[in-house]
C-alpha cells in the first residue's frame, strides 16, 4: 500500500507544473554545473526517446545523479529517501524533478516493486547497478536486481562510465570542487527473456558489468 508521502509524490509527478519544472532545472545543470566542471559527453544518442529505460550508471559521487538529467531531453525517474519528502517544499521540488520516496530500511522488494511500476509506465529509471558509492576505477560487484527489473519490464539498459565526479565531490565533502568530468554512455543492452532463469540472469548481469568498465575505462581516457 502507497504511503502518504508516495501519493503526494505521485500527485505533484502528474501535475502539469512538473515538465517545465524539470525543463528549467536541466537547463541550469547545463548552464551553470556543466561549465564549472567542464562536463564533456560522448554517446548520448544510444540513450532511447521513449520506451521504458533503465539509465545504469557507475557510483563514485553524490554528483553523479545530476549529470545525468542534461543527457536526454526525457524526464528522468529516481527513488529516494521518504525522509527528504517530508517537507513539503522539498517533497515538491524531488516529485517534480522525477523523484519517488521509498521507506528507510524497508526491504529491498519495495524498491524493486516501485522501479518496476515506474518502468512499467515506459519511463526512464535511474538505477545504480553497483548499489551504493564506490571508489576507483574497476566496477564493483553488480547484483541481479537490474537484470530482473529489465526482464520484468522489457526496459533497455544503457551503461554510463563517469570521470571526475569522485575527485569534485569525494565521500565527505560539503563543497564541489571545479575537476573536469567526462561521461561516456555506452551502447545499450537489450534486456534479459521474460521468463529468464537465474543463472541467464546472471550471464546477463556479467555482460553488463563488463559494459559498464569498458564505459568507465573510456570515461577515464
Amino acid at each position: 500500500m502507497a504511503t502518504e508521502y508516495q501519493e503526494r509524490a505521485t500527485r505533484v509527478s502528474e501535475a502539469w507544473t512538473a515538465l517545465p519544472f524539470y525543463a528549467l532545472i536541466r537547463t541550469a545543470i547545463l548552464g551553470i554545473m556543466w561549465p564549472y566542471f567542464r562536463v564533456k559527453t560522448t554517446g548520448r544518442k544510444n540513450i532511447p526517446k521513449d520506451g521504458p529505460t533503465i539509465l545504469a550508471p557507475v557510483h563514485r559521487s553524490n554528483l553523479d545523479g545530476l549529470f545525468m538529467a542534461p543527457l536526454m531531453r526525457r524526464r528522468m525517474r529516481a527513488l529516494a529517501k521518504e525522509s527528504l519528502f517530508k517537507s513539503r517544499p522539498l517533497a515538491w521540488v524531488l516529485a517534480s524533478l522525477g523523484g519517488f520516496p521509498v521507506r528507510r530500511g524497508a526491504a529491498d522488494r519495495e524498491s524493486i516493486r516501485i522501479a518496476r511500476n515506474l518502468l512499467s509506465e515506459g519511463n526512464l529509471v535511474l538505477v545504480f547497478p553497483e548499489g551504493t558509492r564506490h571508489e576507483g576505477s574497476q566496477i564493483a560487484e553488480l547484483f541481479d536486481g537490474t537484470a530482473y527489473l529489465a526482464a520484468k519490464t522489457g526496459s533497455i539498459v544503457v551503461p554510463v562510465g563517469i570521470s571526475g565526479t569522485e575527485e569534485a565531490l569525494p565521500s565527505g565533502a560539503k563543497f564541489p570542487r571545479p575537476k573536469k568530468v567526462q561521461v561516456v554512455v555506452g551502447e545499450a543492452i537489450q534486456p534479459p527473456g521474460l521468463k529468464a532463469k537465474r543463472s541467464e540472469l546472471a550471464a546477463w548481469t556479467n555482460q553488463l558489468s563488463i559494459a559498464l568498465q569498458k564505459a568507465q575505462n573510456q570515461a577515464l581516457e
